[in-house]
């Protein structure tokens, strides 16, 4: 089924402990749409100025990834973000942050993705991505994610949107931010009667939880990676194979979705093996098959 993916592609200059990555590609649209392309066609909808040094084409060459909702605006510049991770890389601090095109109207949904049936909103202001759903005819599943600051700023708004999606995407603090909630399952029970029909709580290199408004649960944990240069992208790439795997099937019901999830952590773990896309770029599919069978005999007993 159609999978059609909205958020930002940037220009990242990024710093580890394992390296400096200075003016890559980055962006949520970026790592989700290559995450979901290993499973399905992807739409993507998004944003660059004329200074924008990527030719999405190549990158995206030999994925079957629709690039004709892609705008370039010749008087506008490229959002923009620096920021660096710790030794324990776990916290990331923002250094520098230019929104540029991110701050101007959203650009429109072309008329052949309008019939799009999944859908994932990336983070950007809620209001922005109420705009952008509102352009999709008739969408089976809708997923979204969001950040603290909307969560502080533009709650309202938030919430109004959450009545629309079917599944969101967070990380454990901004699930306990938006529930006033510390306790990480009443938190996602909290979300979950705020609208949607699922919520999936990322929780780094510890894992997920999914909840769904039938009081089911799923908790699994993260893959024991290995390498870990650069942390930036891994939740869209998460996000991109767990829509991925959910339009591939045609199905949203709760065991797909956890497979899904599983597919999600197993794709994330090859994100954050490298620097901006290149985790991602040097794999196959066969790879990503191959890292999941490990994973479940890892997981079971």
């Amino acid at each position: 089924m159609s999978l059609l993916v909205t958020g930002s592609i940037g220009i990242d200059t990024v710093k580890t402990p394992y390296g400096n990555s200075e003016n890559c590609l980055g962006g949520s649209a970026a790592y989700f749409a290559m995450a979901a392309s290993f499973f399905c066609p992807v739409r993507l909808v998004g944003a660059v100025g004329s200074d924008c040094p990527f030719d999405l084409a190549e990158v995206f060459a030999g994925r079957d990834v629709d690039l004709s909702g892609l705008d370039i605006r010749q008087h506008s510049k490229t959002f923009r973000w620096t920021g660096s991770y710790l030794e324990d890389m776990d916290e990331r601090k923002t250094e520098r942050l230019e929104l540029n095109v991110l701050a101007e109207a959203p650009p429109k949904v072309p008329a052949a993705f309008r019939n799009s049936e999944y859908v994932f909103l990336a983070n950007t202001a809620p209001s922005l991505q109420h705009e952008l759903l509102e352009q999709i005819e008739k969408p089976v599943f809708v997923a979204a994610d969001t950040m603290d600051c909307w969560i502080a700023e533009q709650l309202e708004d938030l919430k109004a949107l959450l009545k629309r999606v079917d599944c969101l995407i967070i990380n454990e603090d901004e699930a306990r931010m938006l529930a006033d909630e510390q306790n990480l399952i009443k938190a996602a029970e909290g979300i979950l009667r705020l609208g949607p029909s699922s919520i999936v709580v990322k929780k780094g290199g510890s894992g997920s939880i999914t909840c769904n408004a039938d009081a089911d649960m799923f908790i699994l944990p993260g893959y024991p990676a290995k390498d870990v240069k650069d942390p930036t992208g891994a939740g869209d790439s998460f996000a991109g194979a767990l829509l991925g795997y959910a339009a591939q099937t045609g199905k949203t019901d709760f065991e797909t979705l956890k497979t899904a999830v599983a597919y999600g952590t197993i794709v994330a773990s090859f994100t954050i093996a490298d620097f901006s896309l290149q985790g991602l770029t040097s794999i196959a599919k066969t790879d990503i098959d191959s890292r999941l069978e490990t994973f479940r005999k890892l997981i079971k007993f």
